[in-house]
Order: C-alpha cells, then sequence, then structure tokens
C-alpha cells in the first residue's frame, strides 16, 4: 500500500485559522465573526490583521448566525466560529431559517467536534452535528482529516456560493495530505488501492484508517482507503467504484453511526450496490470526560476496531 509520512502533529483548528488570514489577504469580502472564543477557534492572527473585519458577538451564538446571515446581503463572505456544539445544536433554528432556507452564502466552521474534545465531556461533545447539517436542504458539510486539508478547506468553500458546514476539531493530529492540495468539494480522495476490503473514512479516523490498512496488509489482506472529506455532497462514483471492487464496506467517523457518513454510505449501496458493510463510529451513546485517545479507544474508534470491522465485513462477502 501507499505510505503517508506523517509531517508532524497538529491540531485541525490550527489549519483553519491560517486558512482565514490567507483568505483574508486575498479576499476583501471575507468577514469573520466569533462567539466568544476567539483563542480556541484560532482567530485571533485574523482579528489582529483585519480587526474591521472581524466581529466579537459574544456568547450569543444565535445572534452570530442572524448577523451572518444579514452581512451577505451586502456581497460579504461571513465565516463564523465556535464549537461545533453551539455552532449546530444551540442554533439549529437560525441556521435552518435564515441561512439554509434563504440559501444565505455563511460559512459555518466549528471546532471542538467529537469525543476528542475530551475532558470538557458530553455536554459539549456534540456527535449529531454531521446529521443535523446533511439535512437542511442546500448544505454542503465538510469534514477535515488534518491541518492542511483543513487550511485547504478553508480557502475552497469562500469560492464556493452557498451555505457550508465546515467540521474540524481540537486535538494534534498526524499531517499527512499535500501542503498544496487541490480541495475540490464533494471529491473523495482514494488514499491507497487495495482490492480485498474498502475503508472509507472522514476526519480525525482517516489515519487510523491507513493505520488499520498498514496492519491488515501484514494479514495479507489488501485494504482501500478513501478520504470523504465531503459528507454532502456525496461522491457517490469513487464510493460505488471502491465498493464494487472490492465487494465490501467499512466506514469510519468520529460521530454517532445514526447520521453520519456511514448511514450516507448504507443509502448509496443500498440503492446502487448492495454490499457487507460494517461501522466504526459511536453507537447510540453520549461521550464522557477523558483524553481524547482515551475516548477513542473506550468507543473503539481506532485502528483496532476497523481492524476488526474489515475482517467482519470480509467475512460477511464471502
Amino acid at each position: 500500500m501507499k505510505e503517508y509520512l506523517d509531517q508532524g502533529a497538529k491540531d485541525t483548528r490550527s489549519g483553519f485559522g491560517a486558512g482565514l488570514v490567507e483568505l483574508g489577504r486575498n479576499n476583501p469580502k471575507v468577514v469573520t465573526l466569533c462567539a466568544d472564543l476567539i483563542g480556541s477557534l484560532k482567530m485571533g492572527d485574523f482579528q489582529k490583521e483585519f480587526p474591521d473585519r472581524f466581529f466579537q458577538v459574544g456568547i450569543a451564538e444565535a445572534n452570530m448566525i442572524g448577523i451572518a446571515a444579514g452581512l451577505t446581503i451586502g456581497d460579504k463572505i461571513p465565516f463564523t466560529g465556535t464549537f461545533a456544539n453551539f455552532s449546530t445544536g444551540r442554533v439549529y433554528d437560525q441556521i435552518r431559517q435564515s441561512v439554509a432556507y434563504s440559501g444565505k452564502n455563511v460559512k459555518i466552521c466549528a471546532s471542538h467536534s467529537g469525543l476528542t474534545l475530551g475532558e470538557d465531556g458530553a455536554t459539549h461533545q456534540i456527535l449529531e452535528d454531521i446529521g443535523l447539517m446533511k439535512m437542511l436542504p442546500g448544505m454542503t458539510v465538510i469534514n477535515t482529516c488534518d491541518y492542511n486539508q483543513t487550511k485547504a478547506a478553508t480557502l475552497a468553500i469562500a469560492d464556493y456560493e452557498g451555505p457550508v458546514y465546515l467540521r474540524f476539531g481540537r486535538p494534534k493530529v498526524p499531517n499527512f495530505t499535500p501542503v498544496d492540495q487541490n480541495f475540490e468539494i464533494g471529491k473523495a480522495v482514494v488514499l491507497s488501492e487495495g482490492t480485498d476490503v474498502s475503508i472509507i473514512a472522514t476526519g480525525h479516523l482517516v489515519w487510523k484508517a491507513l493505520e488499520a490498512a498498514k496492519a491488515l496488509e501484514e494479514k495479507g489482506i489488501s485494504a482501500e482507503v478513501v478520504n470523504v472529506h465531503t459528507i454532502k455532497p456525496l461522491d457517490d462514483k469513487t464510493i460505488l467504484a471502491s465498493a464494487k471492487k472490492t465487494g465490501c464496506v467499512v466506514t469510519a467517523e468520529e460521530h454517532q453511526a445514526y447520521g453520519g457518513l456511514g448511514e450516507s454510505v448504507s443509502g448509496l449501496l443500498a440503492r446502487e450496490f448492495p454490499a457487507p458493510q460494517e461501522y466504526v463510529a459511536v453507537m447510540d451513546s453520549f461521550g464522557e470526560s477523558g483524553t481524547p485517545e482515551q475516548l477513542l479507544e473506550k468507543y473503539g474508534l481506532n485502528a483496532a476496531s476497523i481492524i476488526a470491522s474489515a475482517e467482519k465485513a470480509i467475512k460477511r462477502k464471502s
């Protein structure tokens, strides 16, 4: 299988911050709004360099979404920033009515998603956000895997006309995708080709999928790894081509099994190519306090679980 070099662990939220600054220098239409979490969202550099294009709205997330929607009327491209829990669950009505239904060009950018928020616990570890956002008509949903990809996605969504939900995280994770990558919304990336099982992964679990594929190779199992950074619109063509080649699928995500990537893939397979599928996801449970690695291990969001799921999917195929 193709080898990927970890260029050094970085947090994906810093990729977002770096992307914002670059956008600020190249696109005067870009403005940012933050709900009292400048440091956590890495928006400080943008604030310092472009103070007239930065709006600190305080702990008033619903108001932030309303302001962002209004700014689009003046031909601005607003990027909102707060934790994923507050970016979606707390303001779902405002997003539905003022952004999605109205088709406003707002970029809803959410850090501290999933279990890897860690010690802050279940009240902050939203695991339903992808499902909430992908159900909104016209909403594009992106979940990036590392620093470089998050920066590239931040740049790409500024050029995209329409509402976007961009999801990233707090912990430092391996940074392995190309610095100069061309981020294409709605286009999955085949990281490693294989013939026995397709591992369809998103976000922080993409690196875990690569680790699993390497271990499976040592067992004589050829795994294809597909990085699905865009949950909606889903790259049906790439996923179906992989599934038809291998005959079985494992989906891996830091999200509830209900409503996430796995459910989108299973719907596609049911319509186009029924094949065995195993889920690596949180199974109808809230999170809890702990370090990111402790939580990923406890809830089975790791390479070992992907390996076990791949072996199970292959047995079901045969």
